[in-house]
């Protein structure tokens, strides 16, 4: 058997897949996988993660589409549109290398479900396709309901013109929820900007979420990043009748039960060591990724909330942004706060230390919140961070979102106090640990996400 395995290599996209084919090859040792991304986004990943793979495994690496001598212009979004305009090409051209180099025709493709054009490669080998739905699932549907939402919405909305134009669209926006199985609790303004336009002008990356629906001709066997356990149920029957193999197998970035903490010393971060001198539960994990990066009006409020407040906290901050923050705010919060380039992330939120985490609600950070019970303090930004944020404040309700939407000093200092002093704080630490308990229930032997892995693996080794 050869899996071929098609990852984005974009946010925590290609980092959670690698992840799932670890898993699968260990489970399935005489299958060969070979896994097919960008250079930039391979020599991420198995830098900084992973440090060793499977003998099973062998990576290619796929053009990325980026020209010679390109300068770029410090929009996130340019990377990811010149990569899919070498799409799907550079993914065959991968597949043929892979062919070659192992001797063995493909069996079956895996791929992210972003890549929805793999669904015509596989046909083309008659092989069966799996894709990977790594968001929450909540964003599957606003991508399947595409049109409808469009259909609907867009013209009542006054899509067309600005969200700056000063008529009221905004407020509208954040009230009106969505009529969609399951989603009646998300808003409008929830949906990212390639479900909705703004502007109406369609991109590169919006064309490419837009055939994600076509999934749901093609795909027998879809797979989720995602618990039975966690959804409402009208989306789950809803996207059941869609897909007759829909495989809930948990948080596939994470271990669960997340493992023990390695010593203190052998972290070479620090943040380990400077969290055993906390007092329990008192600390605020403040970390946005490694993409969004924050107005330095906003950086400056939060910066005066953490030193006001005198919160205890742990900033995961790039060194190339570290000039926002105020004058002197490193000397002066040195008795209580420790700033660092980068963060073993799942080791601090497991840390008992650590009482709140401050995040713009990717959805692998917010995975990592809930499979360590910590609450989050969320300040959305783009992408389905807001879709994120809406479900950890409004459905789950594990945290809080951040005062209008953006950082101000007496907003943070509040959510601070809320979550970490008051008794809606204790209630909602106190849902986030139920949450927890249900997650690890399921990835537990005979729980629903232990035995979608195991049909997945069936499935892929199906000749």
């Amino acid at each position: 058997m050869h899996v071929a395995v098609f990852a984005f290599p974009f946010g925590c996209h290609a980092l959670a897949l690698i992840n799932l084919v670890q898993k699968l090859a260990r489970a399935a040792q005489e299958t060969q996988f070979s896994f097919l991304n960008t250079e930039k986004s391979n020599n991420s990943i198995f830098s900084a993660s992973i440090t060793s793979l499977p003998d099973n495994i062998k990576t290619y690496n796929v053009a990325d589409g980026v020209p010679q001598s390109h300068v770029f212009s410090g929009d996130p979004i340019e990377r990811v549109e010149l990569f899919i305009k070498e799409t799907p090409k550079n993914f065959k051209m991968a597949l043929e290398t892979a062919v070659a180099v192992t001797g063995q025709e493909i069996s079956c493709l895996i791929a992210d479900a972003f890549l929805s054009f793999s669904g015509s490669i596989a046909e083309s080998l008659s092989i069966p396709w799996i894709p990977v739905w790594i968001p929450v699932p909540h964003s599957l549907s606003t991508h399947i309901y595409t049109d409808m939402i469009r259909q609907h919405y867009a013209n009542s909305l006054g899509y067309g013109c600005s969200n700056s134009c000063g008529d009221g669209h905004d407020v509208e926006l954040e009230e009106k929820t969505l009529e969609i199985p399951g989603l009646s609790e998300l808003h409008i303004a929830d949906l990212p900007v390639e479900v909705l336009p703004r502007d109406a002008q369609e991109t590169p990356f919006s064309c490419l979420l837009g055939q994600i629906g076509n999934m749901v001709q093609k795909a027998d066997t879809l797979v989720l990043n995602f618990y039975q356990e966690l959804y409402p149920e009208p989306l789950l029957i809803d996207l059941k009748s869609k897909f007759s193999n829909l495989l809930n197998v948990g948080f596939i970035s994470l271990s669960m039960p997340p493992p023990s903490l390695p010593p203190s010393t052998e972290d070479t971060t620090g943040c380990l060591s400077w969290l055993d001198s906390q007092k329990s539960k008192t600390v605020a994990y403040i970390s946005f990724g490694t993409v969004v990066n924050i107005p330095r009006s906003e950086m400056e409020e939060l910066a005066e909330a953490l030193e006001e407040s005198r919160t205890p906290f742990l900033w995961s901050l790039r060194e190339n942004v570290r000039d926002c923050l105020p004058n002197g705010f490193l000397e002066r919060t040195t008795m209580h706060g420790k700033v660092v380039p980068w963060a073993p992330q799942t080791q601090v939120l497991a840390h008992s230390s650590t009482g709140v985490f401050m995040t713009h609600c990717g959805a692998n950070s917010v995975y990592e919140s809930i499979a360590n019970g910590v609450p989050m303090i969320c300040r959305p930004f783009f992408a389905d961070n807001k879709l994120n944020a809406r479900l950890v404040a409004d459905v789950w309700r594990i945290g809080e979102r951040i005062d209008g939407g953006v950082f101000t000093k007496t907003g943070v200092a509040r959510s601070l106090d809320l979550i970490l002093q008051h008794e809606q704080g204790r209630r909602i630490r106190s849902r986030v640990q139920a949450i927890k308990e249900l997650v690890l229930k399921a990835s537990a032997p005979g729980g629903h996400a232990t035995q979608a892995f195991k049909t997945l693996v069936e499935k892929m080794t199906l000749v």
